[in-house]
């Protein structure tokens, strides 16, 4: 009895999940005018076709997709160079710096998004600059960097320390060393941060839209505009892709 409870829970617990995304994946199909998007019109594949034809959608999906890889490359980088010296801290000082690298995660976006406009503009008077690309990639690479740092603190805690000093006793450089024996005990830690950097930045639409210059809109801003304006069936369509590229 408790087996078929826990089931039928679990089944509506995917149900409730994944039948909105099933539902805009067949409504993708529908050949159905602009009017009456909720009626099934039958199969068709315009959507697919206009999606490709619109250049300001595909222009917002390119940079989209340059940011997001700026940031997670960035982000990555820095994350492992971060992780590295907080599992080297001891004591007060590894909890202090754990709480201040939290604390971008424990802030609501708005907050971030306000602050870190704040500070955009300030810099982007101060070097008579325009907020752009730029700005949208170093605000990514701020709210990236603590879930990195969190994926690859775990492994460097299960790494053997006297891996390192060995490395460099049977005649390895120091960044050698780190190469060799660090970088591969680390990789999946390192891998997972990344691919979650990258998930983050391309869904994050908040930080992006207080930061955002009026040449560098991102897919969810432009979306949020086109919703403002109506229901675009290629939006479908374009989420469809979105949501098997990240499933495969």
């Amino acid at each position: 009895m408790k087996k078929a409870v826990s089931r039928v829970y679990l089944t509506l617990i995917y149900i409730f999940l994944y039948a909105p995304i099933l539902l805009l994946v067949v409504f993708s199909f529908n050949d159905t005018d602009t009017k009456s998007r909720t009626v099934w019109s039958g199969f068709s594949l315009r959507w697919y076709e206009m999606l490709f034809q619109d250049r300001m959608l595909l222009e917002a999906l390119k940079n989209t997709l340059i940011i997001a890889v700026c940031a997670a490359l960035g982000a990555t980088v820095l994350g492992t160079v971060a992780a590295i010296g907080i599992n080297s801290m001891k004591g007060w000082r590894k909890k202090l710096v754990m709480n201040v690298t939290n604390l971008p995660m424990l802030n609501p976006e708005i907050v971030t998004g306000v602050s870190l406009m704040l500070l955009m503009v300030f810099v982007a008077n101060l070097f008579g600059i325009s907020l752009g690309m730029g700005s949208i990639i170093l605000a990514h690479i701020t709210f990236c960097l603590p879930y990195v740092i969190l994926s690859i603190l775990p492994k460097l805690g299960q790494m053997d320390p006297h891996l390192y000093e060995a490395a460099q006793d049977l005649g390895c450089t120091p960044l050698r060393s780190f190469f060799k024996v660090v970088m591969p005990e680390i990789m999946s830690g390192v891998i997972t941060g990344m691919v979650m950097a990258f998930t983050l930045s391309l869904d994050d639409f908040i930080i992006s839209y207080f930061v955002s210059g009026p040449t560098s809109q991102t897919l969810p801003i432009t979306i949020y505009s086109m919703m403002r304006r109506k229901v675009s069936p290629e939006v479908n369509a374009l989420s469809t892709i979105i949501f098997l590229v990240v499933l495969v």
